[in-house]
């Protein structure tokens, strides 16, 4: 009724939108870039180890990539990598809607990662992944010792 009477509308998908449906759309559109569970998970955990660091970050000054940890003395960069977004070989599933769009878009992300990871390595940095299903505290143990060794 409420529709009918035009006091709530329905979202519509543009004509040229990637999704498959104005509530695919709304969902995705949710999605935060940062701050998500995982990443404060593993910052807490982090941050309980004494480490300071800095938030979503562009480390290397002309590259626009960001890293959501950056730990700059150390010359270390970390990203909480969700299994969705980043093609988990663990969780990662296929979209069933809209597929080749999603399998094309993870992909690209893949290859993003290994290209990131080569510059950042190439400048003097050292890149650590983590996948969100990870245990935060084991993670932020692997992120401390790095940032320790590479401190001394």
């Amino acid at each position: 009724m409420a529709h009918e009477q035009r006091l709530v509308m329905k979202p519509e998908t543009p004509a040229n939108s990637w999704a498959s449906s104005p509530a695919v759309r709304t969902v995705m559109k949710a999605n935060r870039s940062r701050d998500t569970k995982p990443e404060l998970a593993l910052r807490s955990a982090v941050h309980r180890l004494g480490l300071r660091y800095r938030v979503d970050t562009s480390p290397i000054q002309d590259l626009r990539r960001r890293a959501d940890l950056v730990f700059t003395k150390a010359r270390v960069a970390v990203f909480s990598d969700g299994c969705y977004w980043h093609g988990c070989p663990d969780h990662y599933r296929a979209a069933r809607r809209n597929e080749q769009f999603w399998s094309d878009k993870i992909a690209r992300n893949q290859e993003r990662d290994r290209d990131t990871d080569a510059k950042f390595l190439s400048a003097g940095w050292l890149v650590i992944r983590v996948w969100e299903h990870e245990d935060p505290v084991e993670a932020a143990g692997r992120i401390a010792h790095a940032v320790r060794s590479r401190s001394d």
